[in-house]
């Protein structure tokens, strides 16, 4: 039986907003089904851990948003309830955690904190945590941009990575009033524009993408005292690559053996193998991203397929990955304008 795959794009730029599609257990092929702009711009989503919700954000620069779907029909998703305010400007990112959603506010450089109802249902901001500081980048680093927000696999933190400030925020959620408060920050580099973060399978080490020098900070993480402690560089170019190029994100295998970062300018899917320890990275190879402009890069739950969505292009490439090198192999691709992030169901 199929499985379905949804899929998130910019209406701004000529989406169709939330795209639900069939997925072929054996190509990995993905069929579209059905549509639906009733969110603007829903750029990044998460399911509920049952599967039966979607969550979106609404990434609009002024007046950001949240928003549900209902997934009892899986092939055609509805939105449940309204659009609520995200308490920030250009919401790039969201998280479940401790009956709460979080979002990554981009713009205003902030964390918001949203109730969730007994049925799913998203309630306004509660609380909403400023980030402070710049970084020397003129363009980029001004101030504060939030760009992720996700609990670590303990459950007891929320990590929240911002590109303008050169940082990681370790903070912890009261789950009563749905506070955050700022534990620890971890200045990395300065200008080198944190962007994602993927923690090991194990748990015990954290990988941050940066994306205004294509490199990835390889960390140690202790969840006793929730404490982030960098120990390596790897970049994600080839020797002596040249041009423009921001990368996007990084997924790891189930194994931890191998990772894959997404890089926007060069177009291209960095493969990354990963030692036993988890601390050394080391680069094998680059291969096309299937399209221009991979906003984000997913693996199947098989684990044995790799899912590009190619934000500018417009469209959703697939890869079979060998099992022994890492390497994706494209198989196919699917027309979706403004693509610009893939989950599973």
């Amino acid at each position: 039986m199929a499985g379905h795959a949804y899929i998130g794009s910019f209406t701004s730029a000529g989406g169709r907003g939330l795209t639900a599609a069939a997925v072929d257990p054996a190509t990995g092929a993905l069929t579209a089904l059905h549509s639906t702009d009733a969110v603007d711009n829903p750029s990044f989503l998460a399911l509920s851990p049952d599967g039966e919700l979607l969550y979106a954000v609404s990434e609009n620069p002024e007046d950001g948003g949240a928003a549900v779907f209902s997934l009892a029909d899986p092939a055609e998703p509805r939105q449940f309830g309204k659009t609520v305010p995200a308490g920030g400007g250009s919401p790039t990112h969201l998280s479940l955690h401790r009956g709460h959603l979080l979002t990554a506010n981009y713009e205003t450089g902030t964390v918001s904190v949203l109730p969730l109802r007994e049925d799913g249902g998203i309630g306004e901001p509660v609380s909403v945590l400023e980030h402070e500081g710049d970084g020397p980048d003129p363009e980029r680093q001004t101030g504060p941009h939030a760009h992720m927000v996700l609990p670590d696999p303990s459950g007891r933190w929320v990590l929240t990575v911002d590109l303008g400030t050169d940082s990681v925020r370790v903070c912890e959620l009261d789950p009563a009033g749905g506070e955050l408060e700022i534990e620890r920050e971890l200045g990395l580099r300065s200008g080198i524009g944190p962007r994602h973060l993927t923690f090991h399978p194990r748990g015990d080490r954290a990988y941050i993408v940066n994306e205004l020098d294509s490199v990835v900070t390889v960390c140690h993480w202790d969840p006793e005292v929730g404490r982030l402690r960098p120990v390596a560089e790897v970049s994600v170019l080839p020797e002596g690559a040249e041009g423009t190029n921001y990368p996007s994100e990084l997924v790891i295998s189930a194994d931890g053996r191998y990772a894959w970062v997404a890089n926007r300018g060069r177009n291209s899917i960095a493969v990354l193998s990963v030692d036993e320890s988890g601390d050394r990275l080391e680069l094998r190879g680059t291969v096309g991203c299937g399209g221009d402009w991979p906003r984000h890069l997913t693996l199947d739950p098989s684990g044995s397929r790799l899912y590009a969505a190619n934000e500018r292009s417009g469209g959703v490439a697939w890869f079979d990955v060998d099992a022994e090198s890492g390497m994706p192999v494209q198989a196919g691709s699917i027309d979706v304008p403004a693509a610009s992030c893939v989950v599973f169901r």
